[in-house]
């Protein structure tokens, strides 16, 4: 985890975004590059009055458009600084965070391809009734990069990593993630594998996973709970937090995208209502 990339977006949760790549960065020494996500145009293209997009809208929205880029890479910049994270590139593989600001103006892909580069990438969790973080930044980094995303709950977190709680349901991607997520694993204090009956596919048991793991030198213990009348995703996250964990690890859309948004899910519920750290791929 010595790269991580953060998609600045303008909202409320932007500090626990910030804040949760910092937490990663002190923990294993990384580099940051904050990069900043622009507002889609045709989403602002009505401020006209008429819904036409004239050259002098155009050339008053790259002038706003630029002044904002300026105030969020001062943002980021003092940010980090506040919390020990100096600015420039690494002079090599030390224990010491940095960040750099990337001032590319990036298009709508950039996050999806940018993020190949990287270890992870730091995303704030969408909020219900706000515009930003968007899920569009978070799919694109999510199923675009290959890497796995750190999603960063509305309240910033004390700790990251400490406790670490996986939501394991058998399946691949969940298999996947939690591959990605060892150097997290190897440095927690306490491991947990959390499974619910209901949710399980066809694969081993939470016993078997903690195993595995305790073979490659991390100590696992592993429970296992019913859902009752609660939803799985909620119900993970019930039996995470009551583990106390800091960190969840947990595979994205064992289902099909399509069908949690039209039946709901277990992703789809915790990218809605996390309040704790997610470590997610798919």
């Amino acid at each position: 985890m010595k790269a991580i990339l953060v998609p600045f977006e303008e909202s409320d949760v932007v500090d626990s975004v910030l804040g949760t790549a910092c937490l990663a960065a002190q923990r294993f020494g990384s580099y940051i590059e904050g990069v900043y996500v622009q507002p889609a145009l045709p989403a602002i293209a009505s401020a006209d009055g008429f819904g036409v997009v004239t050259p002098a809208f155009v050339e008053k929205y790259e002038q706003e458009d630029r002044a904002r880029i300026g105030q969020a890479e001062q943002y980021f910049n003092d940010f980090m600084n506040s919390h020990g994270v100096a600015s420039g590139e690494p002079t090599g593989a030390g224990d010491s965070p940095t960040a750099v600001w990337q001032n590319v103006g990036p298009s709508d892909d950039y996050v999806g391809h940018r993020g190949r580069l990287f270890d992870l990438v730091v995303v704030g969790r969408p909020v219900h009734g706000a515009t930003t973080p968007t899920m569009h930044t978070l799919e694109a980094a999510l199923f675009e990069t290959g890497r796995p995303i750190l999603i960063a709950p509305p309240t910033a977190p004390k700790s990251l990593g400490e406790t670490i709680a996986i939501a394991w349901n058998g399946s691949t991607e969940t298999a996947r993630t939690i591959a990605f997520a060892m150097p997290f694993l190897k440095q927690a204090k306490k491991v947990i594998v959390v499974t619910i009956e209901d949710a399980m596919v066809p694969g081993p048991t939470g016993a078997e996973v903690a195993t595995h793991l305790s073979r490659n030198g991390i100590e696992t213990s592993a429970v296992e709970s019913a859902a009752g009348k609660r939803s799985l995703g909620e119900a993970m996250l019930d039996e995470s937090v009551k583990q106390g964990a800091d960190l969840v690890v947990k595979g994205a859309y064992t289902n099909s995208r399509l069908r949690q948004m039209i039946f709901g899910g277990a992703t789809s519920h915790i990218l809605a209502y996390t309040e704790v750290p997610v470590l997610m791929a798919h």
